[in-house]
């Protein structure tokens, strides 16, 4: 029976865990943010009681909330690999401008709810 060597990834096994934990994190705040959009559009669909201002304004914000999961998803996925390679080189720094421009996005998807839930009033 061959001895198996151990890898570089398994000295450092509980922040690779980690990592694939804020990596499904990131996953499920992009899901949170499409799903925003979908929830605007879907509603406009169904009561479809708006006027064309309203109908306009929910597409323009589902494009805003899809946009802004995909690139929320995109940052997550980027951030993921680059952190799996400077924990096993010993080089890990946080990215705290992946978390402003997260930030910035979530908080733009809620003003644009916002911004909705005003005019369909």
């Amino acid at each position: 029976m061959t001895e198996k060597k151990p890898t570089i990834d398994s000295s450092y096994i509980q922040q690779h865990l980690a990592n694939e934990r804020t990596f499904l994190a990131w996953v499920r705040t992009a899901l949170a943010m499409k799903g925003i959009g979908f929830l605007i559009f879907g509603i406009e669909l169904t009561v479809g009681v708006g006027s064309p201002f309203t109908r306009n304004l929910a597409t323009i914000l589902s494009v805003i909330s899809f946009v802004a999961g995909v690139t929320v998803l995109g940052l997550g996925t980027w951030l993921f690999f680059k952190n799996r390679r400077t924990i096993n080189e010993q080089l890990f720094t946080s990215s705290s401008w992946v978390v402003m421009i997260t930030s910035v996005l979530v908080a733009i998807v809620m003003f644009s709810l916002l911004l909705y839930v005003l005019f369909m009033a």
